[in-house]
């Protein structure tokens, strides 16, 4: 059996993962800003389950969550860098403060999970990193610009990271879910720009119409999407990146089209700009 580490595990995808890892027999660092919810939402995990105090912005937290895990289960074979938070608003609109806040939570929170656990990981040549990114992190849509480039930087750095942690052993997995029924689109979760410019109603007045029409009522099924990503961790032959979700499959699949008929049209342009010389 393997040790986890989750973060963001008491509530939504996180939880469920949780879930899903303890029903396979796996031991289970789970991480939270509030582990009360662990406690009470899995009463009989005995020694399987360490409920870990942890915010991802603060990097010492970070550090001890990990020395806890290895103190507890003896190291961390599967991590899952699963804590987040939403941003819905323009660009335009989204404040210096809000987008900074994102960023710390989605991207820098991920980095510092990732600096106190690789050792551990480096150290038994073996691991399994698993960043939960988003399908908007593959494809923008308008109202979830700043989200999705936090996300865009998770998916920058996660391939790099593949590439640098192959050749010891270890693999990384890029998750995109699309919509799911969890409470990502809860103001717990969610937080939503107050300020709206009425130019941006044609473009994103859809996108706030939805997140609110559509919460709870989304097609993905968390449970299932849990089961997939614990299955994937034994897998030796995990993809670098996986869709999950009807919708995130059809999303990614347009923004590729949308890419190979852009670089065909404008190939010989871009071409051209190499020295004669080369």
């Amino acid at each position: 059996m393997s040790t986890w580490l989750i973060t963001g595990a008491s509530r939504g995808l996180g939880l469920e993962i949780t879930r899903a890892a303890l029903a396979e027999g796996h031991y289970v660092a789970a991480t939270a800003r509030d582990t009360a919810a662990l406690h009470a939402e899995f009463p009989d995990a005995g020694d399987a389950l360490l409920a870990v105090p942890l915010d991802v912005t603060d990097e010492d937290q970070a550090y001890a969550a990990a020395a806890s895990a290895v103190d507890r289960f003896g190291g961390v074979d599967v991590l899952v860098n699963n804590a987040g938070r939403g941003l819905l608003g323009a660009v335009e609109e989204v404040t210096d403060r809000a987008a900074r806040a994102v960023f710390d939570t989605n991207v820098f929170g991920t980095l510092n999970v990732l600096r106190a656990v690789l050792p551990v990981m480096r150290r038994r040549r073996s691991g399994h990193v698993i960043n939960i990114s988003s399908v908007g992190g593959f494809t923008g849509t308008p109202g979830w610009g700043v989200y999705a480039a936090t996300k865009f930087a998770v998916e920058g750095f996660s391939e790099a990271l593949q590439q640098e942690l192959a050749p010891l052993g270890l693999q990384v997995t890029i998750v995109e879910p699309g919509l799911f029924r969890t409470d990502f689109l809860d103001a717990s979760s969610l937080h939503t720009q107050q300020t709206s410019f009425p130019e941006y109603e044609v473009s994103v007045g859809a996108t706030r119409e939805s997140a609110v029409k559509g919460n709870h009522a989304q097609p993905g099924d968390p449970a299932k999407a849990a089961r997939i990503i614990v299955a994937l961790a034994q897998n030796p032959a995990a993809p670098l990146r996986l869709q999950l979700g009807a919708d995130a499959v059809t999303r990614v699949e347009a923004k590729l089209d949308l890419v190979r008929g852009e670089l065909a049209d404008w190939r010989a342009l871009s071409r051209s700009t190499d020295s004669a010389a080369l």
